[in-house]
């Protein structure tokens, strides 16, 4: 089944991103250097004409997989734990070791 393929203009009306960001996030795909809140994501897209040099294409379905790595969720981003941190409580001003040089 061929799912039904949109323009680059109406994908990117659909993703609420200007058109020359979408061009600049497909070319970091290409790359493999695209990161969608903090996931590497690869976008596949279709390009007729000679060489590659036509129309970029979209399928829906790609749209929408887009919208849902783009969607915030309440705790959907795990909260970094903290280490505890030692407090040394004696001589916390000293950077060396106490004592006299030559032992």
């Amino acid at each position: 089944m061929v799912d039904q393929l949109i323009t680059s203009k109406s994908a990117a009306e659909s993703l609420g991103i200007n058109v020359l960001t979408l061009y600049d996030w497909l070319s970091q795909s290409d790359a493999g250097t695209f990161k969608l809140r903090g996931e590497s994501v690869t976008i596949e897209y279709y390009q007729g004409g000679a060489r590659g040099q036509g129309r970029i294409r979209m399928s829906l379905a790609e749209v929408q997989r887009l919208l849902s790595l783009m969607r915030v969720t309440s705790g959907s981003r795990p909260v970094p734990t903290r280490r505890q941190v030692k407090m040394k409580r004696t001589l916390q001003h000293i950077t060396t070791r106490p004592g006299r040089p030559d032992e």
